[in-house]
């Protein structure tokens, strides 16, 4: 669920040894004098990652509820079935160096996990947007998927997209989850309530199996760092445990769309 910002919530600062669990230090932007400061909508997230040790650090961390860092944790609904190197196994389950299959890299460990729980609605209000995408059997073709596959708001499918097959010469791009809905086969829906969502980092940016459907591992973009400030960047970077810089999450496997339509692409 998100929380609003403020000093109450955010506490004194904290040294890093001091806080194994919780991070709670979303910077604030400075603002003209006698400007009014809109309250800053926060965010738990869940983070399981591989220390160089081999042991797995399992935090929670405060962060901003921006599109940036929401991404990050959103691609699959509680119970999706990932190829893993011993069969299906339900993203819930799957821990930081797991081995999972990879279109282009073969087996591929995770290196990390995340997870935030999208709440509908708030003392019977409608809270932050928390629609999610139901697959039907079969859309994409025979078992694919091959159950009722539910998607969050930061997926991307391997796909070619009907209505822009002439601008990629039929190739397959990473097409947000959303932007494939029809209404029959791919269809939005709100749950009725709280609903975890998870997603996963490899060494190298790369589309695993789940449900039967090639679905993109995390990764924030070519440039994201652009779009931050420094303190924003520190914050997002601290999230990953075996990320240092912008550089480290590597080059995309695909050309992709963003998840704000328009003609833009990233590129592989």
């Amino acid at each position: 669920m998100t929380i609003p910002y403020s000093a109450a919530t955010l506490g004194p600062p904290r040294r890093p040894e001091d806080a194994p669990t919780t991070r709670a230090t979303a910077p604030r932007e400075a603002l003209a004098p006698g400007t009014a400061r809109k309250p800053r909508m926060l965010r738990k997230y869940r983070i399981m990652a591989m220390r160089n040790d081999g042991t797995i650090q399992d935090a929670e961390n405060i962060g901003p509820a921006t599109p940036i860092f929401e991404s990050a944790f959103s691609a699959f609904a509680r119970g999706t079935l990932i190829r893993t190197r011993h069969g299906p196994a339900a993203i819930e389950d799957l821990l930081p160096g797991c081995d999972v299959w990879t279109a282009e890299h073969g087996l591929q460990s995770v290196v990390w996990i995340g997870s935030m729980t999208l709440v509908p609605k708030v003392d019977g209000r409608a809270a932050q947007d928390c629609r999610m995408t139901r697959i039907m059997p079969d859309a994409f073709g025979m078992e694919r998927p091959m159950t009722n596959l539910m998607a969050g708001p930061g997926a991307r499918l391997l796909s070619r997209p009907a209505n822009l097959r002439d601008s990629f010469g039929g190739e397959k791009v990473l097409s947000p989850v959303r932007d494939l809905a029809d209404g029959v086969n791919v269809v939005e829906i709100t749950p009725p309530s709280a609903i975890t969502v998870y997603h996963l980092c490899l060494r190298q940016h790369a589309t695993i199996t789940a449900g039967g459907l090639e679905f993109e591992t995390f990764h924030p973009g070519a440039g994201f760092e652009r779009q931050m400030g420094a303190q924003m960047l520190d914050l997002f970077l601290s999230f990953f445990p075996h990320i240092r810089t912008p550089g480290d999450f590597g080059a995309l496997a695909h050309l992709r769309l963003p998840f704000s339509s328009g003609g833009q692409i990233d590129a592989a």
